[in-house]
């Protein structure tokens, strides 16, 4: 699984485990940390938005990015809300990824931006309160996610990775540059590759690959999901695809799959299942 052979000189020390069949590392206490970093500077590019902004439209088909961040007042408060055994995220209970949120977005149909944005900040500061708020008091309990039952601070991960996606989703869309910084884009990409991994069985496929990425986030992730679905990442200065433009096509949003040709014929269309679940009809469903 891990490296644990003598560290290049560009190694950087971070490593991380994930599983959906035993425990995960994944070092909370610093994930929350960069999340709310994330999220400060997002915060402070919706400050400057306009009407125009608010309006236009974003990687996600038929969301303004006023919608995108209506969809993330509402995981903030979904986080928040968690309890043991949640089962919102729950694909055997109902839960589409390119439906059910648009669901609960109803709610919030005629808010303003600027109730929105308010929202978006005292949601926010909810969340992560509630999250360093269990870390402190060494709470531990279970929550359902598409690919099974998991540890909350995983759930956490989830949502990092969503909230990283859809900052994409809005700004890269207006020709913006994505406030982002290695470790946001390091804990993004491996829950990436790792959810990827983990749904790919839904559709009756394997992967087994040592992905080699490169830029910010970059470094060598194991995958595998042979019995359970594994990723372990060692973190490194290395050439490869950049790590940000492979997560966004894992979940979809870059239509060229030419960065991952690297990988065998079986490997890319088993890690890209997920994304050509979101982008399929509603009328479509995982074999």
């Amino acid at each position: 699984m891990i490296d644990h052979s003598p560290a290049p000189e560009n190694f950087v020390p971070c490593e991380l485990l994930l599983r959906t069949a035993g425990r995960c590392e994944i070092e909370p206490e610093h994930l929350f940390q960069v999340f709310g970093e994330q999220r400060e500077r997002f915060v402070a590019v919706l400050r400057g938005f306009g009407a125009d902004d608010w309006a236009a439209p974003t990687r996600c088909a038929d969301w303004s990015a006023h919608d995108v961040v209506r969809h993330l007042c509402d995981a903030n408060t979904f986080l928040a809300a968690t309890s043991p055994g949640d089962r919102r995220l729950d694909i055997t209970a109902g839960f589409d990824p390119r439906v059910t949120p648009r669901q609960w977005a109803t709610v919030s149909a005629d808010e303003s931006p600027d109730a929105t944005f308010r929202r978006f900040l005292t949601t926010t500061e909810r969340m992560l309160g509630q999250l360093r708020g269990w870390l402190a008091q060494d709470r531990r309990f279970d929550v359902h996610l598409p690919y099974g039952l998991r540890d909350w601070t995983v759930l956490a991960l989830h949502a990092h990775w969503d909230s990283w996606l859809h900052e994409r989703d809005v700004l890269l869309a207006q020709g913006r540059e994505h406030p982002t910084d290695d470790d946001a884009t390091f804990y993004a990409t491996a829950y990436g590759v790792f959810i990827a991994a983990a749904v790919a069985p839904i559709f009756g496929d394997q992967v087994q690959e040592k992905l080699t990425l490169g830029g910010d986030g970059g470094g060598v992730f194991d995958v595998e999901n042979g019995g359970a679905a594994t990723l372990a990442v060692t973190r490194m200065v290395t050439a490869g695809p950049p790590a940000a433009l492979v997560t966004d096509a894992l979940a979809g949003r870059f239509t060229d799959a030419a960065v991952l040709s690297g990988l065998s014929a079986g490997s890319r269309t088993a890690l890209l299942r997920m994304a050509d679940f979101f982008n399929s009809p509603v009328e479509q469903r995982p074999a």
